[in-house]
């Protein structure tokens, strides 16, 4: 590093490293050129494991100097969310787990800080993506490639502390790697802040991707583009230079496959039920020519009997016969075959429709695979591929574009609600109170916990646990075995971004213990959040009255060791945590 470098490195601002990991090989190699020290080293470098159910610390992530959170598989935005919170440098940078930085990353990021003015809010790095040697790209190849054109991707981003608490971070209702980079990035510039391109770079590999519906699963980024839409409004991807996408093409291919099906069922069923009518007719017909045989025969008889006795039949006679044998049998036959005819007629049209929908969706399926067929490597295989997924990949966007406007119906803008973090009482609450339990096997939720804190995790909001623990103080759990119960809980009902929990007993004075509002202001604090944007949720009194004094809003859901008194005081109750829990989210959407 020459001399001006190390200039630059010294007045370059502090800043902490978030890498968001889903334990991919790649992240050793993330983190070592990190973890080097020197000038200009990170002041802190956090990971943040997002897998579901992580067996002990992904690779790479056990080395020294590194802090290690867990987001619970909630998606990068979370995880981002959970890490960034947990420093407390004036720039934040997020790497992906499978990005490598370069070997000037630290000199050339200092320089990139350095340079931005107050009103820069962020900093993006340079992405770079080696493409395939010796043959065009595949389908999958091209999305990673596009990587190295994206703006505001979190896969090096550098983000100022204020303008992160200003957005009030990420917003965890993109559960999925889409576009919760974007959305921040739009809420930053929406806040006033400049985002600017650095020179720092960094290498995203090629990673080769072969798996034949891994462009179908794609498409559940619809939901999300629903979302945007829904926070964002309808023209956000001008706002970020996104050219459109193909959802209008992919809603006519859709209609058009839609169409031809119900065209054809209709042209099915119409036959059919001409068939019917045709039958019936013939039975109709054989039945009246049977009967006009017999009076026909009845008659001729009368005719020659009167013949014989010399006594002429009557005219009406014979013209009743005529009508017996070919009219009223004529008249039958006349609506049939008109019946018939029309029926012809309307097979011919559905036919015709359906011939010419199934033309359409043919004609679209073929642009659209042959689109994505062109620029790659054109091989059968790839080929294959491409048109067997080109013919499901427009039913699979249209389902998932659905499925996220009628869950994100009624969205508004991240951190517009009032409720910002729910934090519950862990006894009596989440699990059966069992009086200073010590042993994790005992740890039974009760019975709508899950459900209940899953609405709060899918809502986007921060999630606490504020408890007393008074077992410590008077000697009979120890601090390990505590631990080791609410771990289990963890385990039994997913992560939660904080814990705050009071060891003290009755007689010890502190500020945290319950109805005292110690905890739930600690537990605001470390989620970025005011007590008066938490929702406290407990069973008893003292939960009640701590949210109280921190400003919070308490929410009472009776159980067994609530007396009837403290329901009769509380501002709000609900049956069972699930109602509780609606009651926030529908104070946030109101």
């Amino acid at each position: 590093m020459d001399r001006r470098a190390s200039a630059t490195v010294e007045q370059a601002p502090t800043y902490s490293v978030v890498v968001p990991t889903v334990g991919r090989p790649g992240l050793a190699s993330t983190l070592s050129p990190l973890l080097r020290g020197g000038p200009g080293a990170p002041a802190e470098v956090v990971v943040v494991d997002d897998r579901p159910d992580p067996q002990g610390p992904p690779a790479g992530a056990e080395a020294a100097g590194i802090t290690l959170l867990r987001s619970g598989g909630r998606g990068p935005a979370c995880a981002r969310d959970v890490g960034w919170r947990r420093t407390a440098t004036p720039w934040v940078v997020f790497l992906d787990d499978d990005v490598l930085p370069g070997v000037d990353w630290i000199a050339e990021l200092a320089a990139d800080l350095a340079a931005c003015g107050p009103g820069v809010g962020g900093s993006q790095g340079r992405i770079e993506v080696p493409p395939p040697v010796g043959r065009r790209p595949t389908d999958a190849e091209r999305g990673t490639l596009a990587l190295a054109h994206a703006c505001w991707i979190t896969a090096d981003m550098a983000y100022r502390r204020a303008a992160l608490e200003a957005v009030d971070g990420f917003d965890r209702r993109f559960t999925r790697a889409y576009r919760e980079d974007t959305d921040i990035a739009l809420r930053v510039l929406g806040a006033g802040y400049e985002l600017v391109a650095g020179a720092r770079r960094s290498v995203h590999p090629m990673v080769a991707d072969t798996r034949l519906w891994r462009s179908v699963a794609a498409q559940a980024g619809n939901a999300d583009d629903a979302l945007m839409r829904r926070v964002h409004g309808p023209r956000w991807r001008k706002r970020v230079a996104e050219p459109p996408g193909r959802l209008r093409r992919h809603v006519l291919t859709t209609a058009a496959l839609a169409g031809a099906a119900a065209c054809g069922a209709a042209a099915l069923g119409v036959r059919a039920r001409s068939r019917r009518a045709l039958g019936a007719a013939a039975g109709a017909s054989s039945a009246a020519s049977a009967g006009a045989s017999e009076r026909i025969a009845r008659t001729a008889a009368a005719t020659v009997t009167s013949r014989w006795s010399d006594e002429p039949a009557s005219a009406p006679s014979v013209r009743r016969a005529r009508l017996a044998g070919f009219g009223r049998r004529g008249a039958r036959a006349v609506p049939a075959a008109a019946g018939a005819n029309s029926s012809q007629r309307t097979r011919r049209i559905a036919g015709a429709a359906a011939g010419g929908l199934v033309a359409l969706w043919t004609a679209s399926t073929a642009e659209f695979a042959w689109r994505r067929i062109a620029p790659g490597p054109r091989t059968a295989r790839e080929a294959l591929r491409m048109a067997v997924t080109s013919a499901l990949i427009p039913p699979a966007a249209c389902a998932q574009r659905l499925r996220g406007e009628w869950r994100h119906r009624g969205a508004r803008p991240h951190g517009a609600g009032a409720v910002k973090a729910v934090l519950f009482d862990r006894d009596g609450t989440l699990v059966h109170d069992v009086p200073y339990n010590a042993d994790p096997e005992q740890v039974l939720p009760t019975p709508d916990a899950r459900a209940a804190l899953d609405r709060v995790r899918s809502a986007g909001l921060r999630l606490g646990v504020v408890s007393n623990q008074s077992g410590v103080a008077r000697g009979l759990i120890t601090p390990d075995e505590l631990e080791a119960v609410n771990a289990a809980v963890e385990d039994r009902l997913g992560p939660f971004d904080v814990w705050r929990v009071c060891v003290h007993g009755e007689d010890d004075g502190c500020a945290c213990r319950k109805p005292r509002p110690g905890l739930i202001r600690e537990a605001a604090a470390e989620l970025g959040v005011r007590p008066q944007e938490c929702a406290v949720i407990g069973d008893i009194g003292a939960d009640v009255e701590a949210a109280r004094a921190a400003g919070a809003r308490p929410i009472l859901v009776p159980g067994p060791a609530t007396r009837a008194e403290e329901v009769a005081a509380a501002p709000e109750t609900a049956a069972r945590l699930t109602a509780a829990v609606r009651r926030v989210l529908r104070g946030n959407a109101s």
